[in-house]
């Protein structure tokens, strides 16, 4: 069966034999079919996309949001059940029936409201193997996007429903703001395709200005909401100091975090007075015109790019890229595609076309499809009012939801800065008694966080180690305002083996349980270029401030384990 491009092309060049088979006097005018034909054919030939249409940018933000789901559901593949599973430091099977019981104790819609994840219709029996299957099968999906470039709304629906259902039962560990940016985006995602058709370029189903629109009004509003909390939070935003600090106490360091902040001081307030021009200036860009909108496109992937080279944020940077993409059209991204075939050429076919006035009229179809993108416009403008007046409030908040499947959300991020840098090591002994003076005490290390002095940091993002992260928050805080450290420092005792995949370093590997654990609170800061620690290799050095738990054994921790409902490790 011939292609709608095959049956056009056709079309023109029988017209174009009949013409030049009937007589006709030299001055005698093309006809209107003619015209169209020529029109068609000059189109075709120049291999230039014009502006306006988003036919590539919907691939391009398809691939970018698969890439994303794929990286989150290989975090959640690798980590979950030692998280949330049915051993997990945080179980969602307990989570799960602690949400049923405050609901009345039925599985009904109020708790699929309260919680809404499909674990709930899942067997509990093997809690593990439903996290590995949505996991799995959420990888699986992404992949075949991201390889392919082609989605339809099923299949992004059922990336959605799947991440959603982990986010809402991660608890603690799933508390961070890129998670609710990530249903968001990808919300947003599922309007860009057909609803059954799986193509690059579907014909049927023209990509809507409407949906183009709610990613670049994202993109807004999380660099609003990042650039306002700035402004309303920590002082040193203000006097343009907060890069002075930032480089070495953000999370998870990498190797040019500890360059960057070896920079002049003058270059640090360069920093921050670019960091202001571009998340509370720039992003009106969007709003004066194609190119206009393209400098701020532009300018949000450099500057996401500069915070991924000298970070390690998880995928938030990565994902912050995508709705930028969308303030680009086919025209400014076709040099990603190659010239001559595939979407690009089908593409300027479609192009030509309506060009010559050839485009075919509406189908049911897409008439029905360009009322569903006026809901949709209508369901963001309507649940972006509490998100614009929390911007515009001086007690606004950030990484909030205000409706519970996060379909748009508030965002922001370092709204204060810490100007020290605080970690918990953990530490055991084979030593009988933890007091004695000649007790041999040995680290555990993180993956990714400081430790070892001379250990460089570690480059992972856009992949995300959630312990590592936690541990940052927990530093800031007392043991009893970060209980699950306990529960890890228990589990260490008995050498759990899925908690220890956690760690990067085990010391007590091959031997027997340590005897004691305990939580050790010291001051990190970067070596300075020059010094004798750095000749010495040492990245970091630092110092002690005290204890942040108490050495603890197996049986003094069986009561405060029982009080919390927690297996006992040794069981």
């Amino acid at each position: 069966m011939a292609t709608p491009r095959e049956s056009f092309e056709s079309a023109m060049r029988k017209r174009r034999v009949e013409a030049s088979k009937t007589p006709r006097n030299s001055d005698d005018s093309h006809t209107e079919e003619e015209e169209d034909a020529d029109k068609y054919e000059r189109k075709k030939n120049t291999g230039l996309l014009q502006t306006g249409t988003y036919w590539l940018t919907r691939i391009v933000l398809l691939r970018s949001i698969a890439f994303i789901y794929c990286i989150a559901f290989t975090v959640a593949y690798n980590q979950n059940k030692q998280l949330i599973g049915e051993r997990g430091l945080m179980p969602c099977k307990d989570y799960l029936l602690s949400v049923k019981r405050y609901v009345g104790g039925k599985i009904d819609m109020s708790a699929f409201a309260y919680t809404p994840s499909i674990l709930w219709f899942l067997d509990w029996t093997d809690m593990d193997a439903n996290l590995d299957g949505i996991s799995l099968a959420g990888m699986a999906v992404s992949g075949f996007v991201l390889v392919t470039g082609m989605a339809n709304m099923l299949m992004m629906i059922t990336l959605w429903v799947l991440y959603h259902s982990l986010v809402s039962v991660g608890q603690l560990w799933y508390s961070f703001g890129w998670e609710s940016q990530l249903l968001e985006t990808g919300f947003l995602g599922i309007f860009l395709c057909p609803v059954w058709s799986v193509s690059q370029v579907p014909r049927g189903s023209p990509p809507s200005l409407i949906s183009v629109w709610t990613f670049r009004w994202l993109i807004v509003r999380i660099m609003l909401g990042a650039g306002l909390i700035k402004i309303r939070g920590d002082r040193c935003w203000k006097d343009l100091t907060c890069m002075d600090y930032h480089y070495e106490t953000q999370p998870v360091p990498n190797p040019m975090s500890y360059y960057m902040h070896q920079s002049p001081w003058w270059f640090h307030r360069f920093e921050v007075l670019s960091n202001h021009l571009i998340e509370l200036i720039v992003p009106f860009f969007t709003f004066l015109g194609r190119r206009m909108c393209m400098v701020n496109g532009s300018l949000q992937i450099l500057f996401q790019g500069a915070l991924i080279v000298s970070g390690n944020l998880s995928f938030l940077n990565w994902l912050t890229i995508v709705p930028s993409l969308a303030c680009f059209d086919d025209a400014s991204l076709g040099f990603l595609f190659p010239s001559g075939r595939g979407a690009k050429q089908t593409v300027l076919d479609l192009q030509a076309e309506e060009a010559s006035g050839r485009s075919p009229k509406p189908s049911r179809g897409m008439l029905i499809r360009r009322v569903v993108n006026v809901a949709l416009g209508v369901l963001i403008g309507y649940l972006s009012v509490p998100v614009v007046l929390n911007l515009l409030s001086s007690k606004q908040v950030m990484n909030t939801s205000f409706d519970p499947l996060r379909i748009v959300n508030t965002y922001g991020a370092f709204g204060s800065i810490t100007k020290e840098r605080a970690e918990v090591i953990l530490q055991g002994t084979l030593s009988v008694d933890p007091n004695h003076p000649d007790a041999v005490w040995e680290e555990y290390q993180l993956l990714c966080k400081p430790g070892d002095l001379t250990r460089r940091p570690c480059l992972v993002s856009p992949y995300h180690y959630r312990l590592d992260w936690l541990i940052w928050f927990a530093a800031f805080q007392t043991y009893e305002q970060s209980e699950w450290v306990i529960h890890i420092a228990g589990r260490l005792l008995a050498n759990d083996t899925s908690t220890l995949s956690l760690l990067g370093h085990n010391p007590f590997e091959g031997r027997e349980n340590p005897r004691w654990v305990r939580g050790e609170h010291f001051k990190y800061k970067f070596s300075p270029l020059g010094s004798a620690s750095a000749a010495q290799g040492k990245w970091w050095v630092r110092k002690r401030i005290g204890t942040y738990f108490p050495a603890v054994d197996l049986a003094s921790l069986r009561s405060y384990f029982k009080s919390r409902s927690w297996p006992h490790p040794d069981l």
